[in-house]
């Protein structure tokens, strides 16, 4: 698989998320070409303020490897990350990130600022825009059907 594939099936998964009344975020972790961890947003489902797609795959991911340390995973997710799942990413030492849609209100991995390279022990490298333009359409869409 290529990047673009493993966005199709993050976008598969915020596909999930919206068909649950959530907002259309969907992630998925790869280790040595292969998913270790898919996660979806289930905020509303859950009840759960944390429950962001980036967590749910960060916490999929480290059961199934059997490690919270994450190195050598990509992660990719439709939305850039928010400042908490920022600060998951650096805490799981996710070596990479590639996001779809970049987040003008709370996007910290360059809109609002970029918490990656600030003074933590742990810096990402981030790759904005495979499939930017699905990723955004898709967001857009159900904003505008909320209103």
């Amino acid at each position: 698989m290529n990047h673009e594939q493993y966005m199709r099936r993050a976008l598969e998964l915020a596909m999930e998320a919206q068909a649950e009344g959530d907002v259309p975020v969907g992630c998925v972790i790869v280790r040595n070409g292969e998913i270790v961890g898919e996660g979806r947003n289930r905020r509303e489902e859950r009840g759960d303020a944390t429950a962001h797609a980036e967590l749910e795959a960060i916490r999929d991911a480290c059961a199934r490897t059997g490690s919270w340390r994450l190195h050598g995973c990509t992660l990719y997710v439709t939305l850039e990350p928010c400042p908490m799942c920022a600060g998951g990413i650096i805490n799981a030492r996710i070596d990479r990130i590639y996001y779809g849609a970049g987040d003008e209100k709370a996007g910290c991995c360059g809109s609002v600022l970029n918490l990656f390279e600030e003074r933590f022990n742990h810096h990402p490298r981030i790759y904005r825009g495979p499939l930017r333009e699905e990723c955004e359409a898709v967001l857009q869409k159900f904003f505008e059907a909320l209103r």
